[in-house]
């Protein structure tokens, strides 16, 4: 099993930097693909980037080029640096494990974490 936590979040002006952590415990991590989520008010959760256990990433279109993730498997953390935020990334991020195949990461219900709030505003 895996437990997830994530940290990092705030309140920031336009343009800046935020990075987020997410803190798994659970001896198996590193066999799990990982990937970060958000939620907007009123819009549904979706899918901002996802690390495999080899270390390849994707990312939505939005964040191209401005967020990254990363995993440290010998410290099963999971990380998002954010740069050039904009207002449309005020959301609630969510730490998920899941899987990974042909292209597509799957996320598993059962390893959510409560969520870190992310406000961009001037």
């Amino acid at each position: 099993q895996v437990q997830l936590a994530e940290s990092g979040g705030g309140l920031v002006q336009p343009g800046e930097s935020l990075r987020l952590s997410c803190t798994a415990a659970g001896s198996i991590f590193s066999f799990y693909a990982m990937a970060w989520y958000r939620q907007a008010p009123g819009k549904q959760r979706e899918l901002v980037a996802f690390i495999t256990t080899f270390g390849s990433t994707n990312y939505t279109d939005s964040v191209k080029g401005r967020f990254t993730i990363s995993r440290d498997n010998a410290e099963n953390m999971v990380y998002l640096q954010m740069n050039s935020l904009k207002p449309e990334d005020t959301a609630i991020y969510y730490c998920n494990a899941g899987s990974y195949l042909s292209g597509t990461y799957y996320p598993d219900a059962a390893y959510w974490g409560q969520g870190t709030q992310v406000t961009v505003s001037t």
